[in-house]
């Protein structure tokens, strides 16, 4: 099965690992100093289970690479609209493109069968070019749990334990594709789950980065220093709820998700959020999708969200007083 990985960073690269040692003829899309590095010498990722090493062909054109079986699009939302236009090369008539990213997708209300279904999400997909681009039919649902960096050009550290792959259709069905997808990352040694619920997925694990990454933003720290302040425990608390609540509204199931479990797990976590790594690191940062697009689909559902709202806005004024963020 030949699959592309559009996004080879620190998930990028340990998911086309995972893949390419599960049996996948894989290829990377990759910029800059890691594309070189990975163009010479290859990609490594020190995981858990070892080092792995491979020569795994990369670029940063996708005319090289050509049409594949499937896509995995790991880059951070902002550089969606480069995505939207230079992905073509790589898509045959029934190759598959899972987004495996962070926050609301562009593709949220496509496949909800509810009163919402195929609204727009313009912040998170300016003028529908995703969904003119690559519609919704190829259109696969993920989610990541796989803490790591790129330590040096070509080099990759996972700090997860243990990684997990959640891959799910849009409407909700088990189908062969999302089966194969993840009985590969399985083969290649990590958790690879097809799901039928990956809206629920999404919002489970949302639910702790809104909590955590808008604290972090805030802060500069990882949740482990910002737990240890009651107030701040309780704004994420506040937050975690906040958030189950428009999940439910609309139509997840939330019941079987613990707060307190996400906030004992944020007590020990010393990894900084993504979107923290970026604010320090001077990047373009994912304010729209993981912080704003829930608000919007928020007032959608009619559900009141006063911590969230006073929390988001006070990132989008860090993140725009940085340079990094456009609202």
């Amino acid at each position: 099965m030949k699959i592309c990985v559009y996004g080879a960073g620190a998930i990028g690269g340990h998911l086309a690992m995972r893949l390419h040692r599960g049996g996948a003829e894989v290829s990377l899309i990759a910029r800059g100093p890691h594309l070189a590095a990975i163009q010479a010498g290859g990609l490594t990722v020190h995981a858990i289970d070892g080092t792995h090493h491979a020569r795994l062909p990369a670029t940063d054109n996708p005319a090289d690479i050509g049409p594949q079986d499937a896509v995995f699009v790991t880059v951070k939302a902002p550089a969606l609209p480069q995505i939207a236009s230079g992905i073509a090369p790589l898509l045959a008539a029934d190759t598959s493109v899972t987004f495996m990213m962070n926050g609301i997708p562009w593709w949220y209300c496509h496949g909800l069968g509810t009163q919402f279904e195929g609204r727009s999400l313009p912040r998170v997909d300016p003028g529908d070019i995703l969904r003119n681009t690559i519609g919704t039919r190829r259109t696969l649902g993920g989610v990541v749990y796989s803490a790591s960096a790129v330590t040096a050009p070509g080099v990759i550290e996972v700090e997860q334990p243990k990684s997990r792959y959640f891959i799910g259709e849009l409407h909700g069905s088990l189908t062969p594709r999302i089966v194969q997808l993840s009985d590969l990352l399985r083969a290649g040694g990590v958790d690879g789950r097809p799901t039928p619920s990956i809206r629920t997925e999404i919002w489970t694990k949302l639910m702790s980065n809104l909590a955590g990454g808008t604290l972090a933003v805030l802060t500069g720290a990882a949740p482990k220093a910002v737990y240890a302040e009651p107030a701040a425990e309780a704004a994420a608390r506040a937050v975690m709820h906040e958030s189950a609540a428009i999940a439910t509204a609309l139509g997840c199931n939330m019941s079987r998700i613990d707060p307190e479990e996400k906030i004992a797990n944020g007590r020990s976590m010393d990894h900084k959020p993504s979107i923290l790594q970026d604010l320090e690191l001077g990047r373009p940062m994912e304010v729209d999708g993981m912080f704003d697009a829930p608000l919007t689909l928020a007032r959608m559902a009619g559900v009141a969200t006063p911590t969230l709202d006073l929390l988001v806005a006070l990132c989008k004024t860090r993140a725009h007083s940085a340079g990094l963020y456009n609202p």
